[in-house]
């Protein structure tokens, strides 16, 4: 029975570790660098409680109006103007870039990725599904730049810098452009106009919790752009989603947050190891943007901005690189890892092709946004 006992809890720990890579990577990281750092009253200066509080509002908000079915009724309505291949997917992947600016760009993917799947499935297009994954991947990515509670990183580096609103938009306005450009380009050139028809289907959509969840996530919003106090919002919107859907704060990815603790504890005591300190700061005056998009390349995007922002005061730099650093490698990103967990369960079998494609394009998307941007500053 023990045998069995322990097998099982072994089974449930890899299936765990296989779900949560980036979570269970920010906790050993956490935890080696106790070890150097004993615990301490240091460690509670570690934790920016804004941010984590202003992505709890915004992530439970978001699975509630997930559940009344809002994005997939918004999203539906769109694809449906639309009647051929080329531009079905091109609406795709415009609402996930335009959902990653207002819902975060991991939860844009979990909303309109299933949404992907139905249309391509429905209307016999799968030979389009792996390309439209990662443009929603990419999309995301690259969408969530524009505003701050786009991206996690962003949301960080927003709160940790007090960058001013319309500052933080004119740094991120160049690489979203270009972005814009490129992903619109490849969805012109990779898909053919192919006739297709959604089947019709009803959808019911409750107008009274709809209109409680949108003026909650006003109110998400609002804390984000420091117009009120985050405490607020910790009190208010946990308590008004779990009378009227209890399931939604369930399905809050408590993993990311928890993943943020971490590392804030992992850049904490990595800010107060001295040759650690002195080697960031070496590497970060010399470019910051090319060591911040390399860094994301192996620790991905949001450790990424956790760390590199304890030995930097260049937060435009910094904030571009985690951002266009988000494309590349498959764990440059946690939105990735979720597209590539979606595509599998989709599609099983066809993994080495599609990390194949993957690399192709977000490599490429990751040379020419850093070349752009490169280029701007040296101008």
């Amino acid at each position: 029975m023990k045998a069995i006992s322990f097998k099982s809890i072994f089974s449930k720990v890899i299936l765990f570790v296989k779900k949560n890579p980036v979570l269970t990577i920010a906790f050993f990281a956490a935890v080696t660098t106790c070890f150097f750092v004993p615990i301490d009253r240091e460690y509670l200066n570690y934790f920016d409680y804004k941010t984590l509080t202003c992505l709890f509002c915004v992530l439970a908000v978001v699975c509630a109006l997930k559940n009344v079915n809002f994005f997939y009724v918004l999203a539906r309505k769109i694809v449906e103007l639309f009647r051929n291949a080329r531009l079905a997917i091109l609406a795709l992947v415009y609402i996930t870039f335009i959902g990653s600016m207002l819902i975060a760009n991991d939860m844009a993917l979990l909303t309109f990725l299933p949404l992907g799947y139905f249309v391509l499935h429905t209307t016999q297009k799968e030979k389009y599904m792996a390309f439209t994954f990662i443009m929603q991947n990419i999309a995301a990515n690259l969408g969530g730049m524009l505003t701050p509670f786009g991206n996690p990183q962003n949301l960080y580096l927003y709160s940790k810098f007090n960058i001013p609103t319309g500052e933080f938009t004119l740094i991120m306005l160049p690489p979203f452009l270009l972005s814009v450009a490129l992903i619109t380009l490849c969805c012109l050139v990779f898909v053919k106009a192919e006739k297709l028809l959604l089947p019709s289907k009803k959808i019911y959509l409750s107008p009274r919790r709809t209109g409680v969840y949108l003026l909650l996530f006003a109110l998400s919003i609002l804390i984000v752009f420091r117009g009120i106090p985050y405490w607020i919002g910790l009190i208010i919107i946990p308590i008004a989603i779990g009378i009227l859907d209890y399931k939604a704060l369930k399905a809050v990815d408590y993993g990311l947050l928890f993943t943020f603790v971490f590392f804030f504890i992992f850049s904490g005591n990595m800010s107060r190891i001295e040759a650690v300190r002195e080697l960031f700061s070496s590497l970060l005056e010399k470019n910051t943007l090319l060591v911040s998009v390399t860094s994301c390349q192996v620790i991905s995007n949001v450790p990424s901005a956790i760390l590199l922002s304890q030995f930097t005061e260049n937060y435009a730099d910094l904030l571009v690189g985690v951002n266009i650093g988000g494309t590349g490698t498959l764990i440059a990103s946690l939105a990735s890892l979720i597209t590539f967990r979606e595509y599998n369960r989709v599609k099983p079998g066809r993994t080495l092709r599609y990390v194949a494609e993957f690399s192709l394009f977000n490599f490429s998307f990751l040379i020419i946004l850093t070349t752009f941007m490169m280029f701007i500053n040296s101008i």
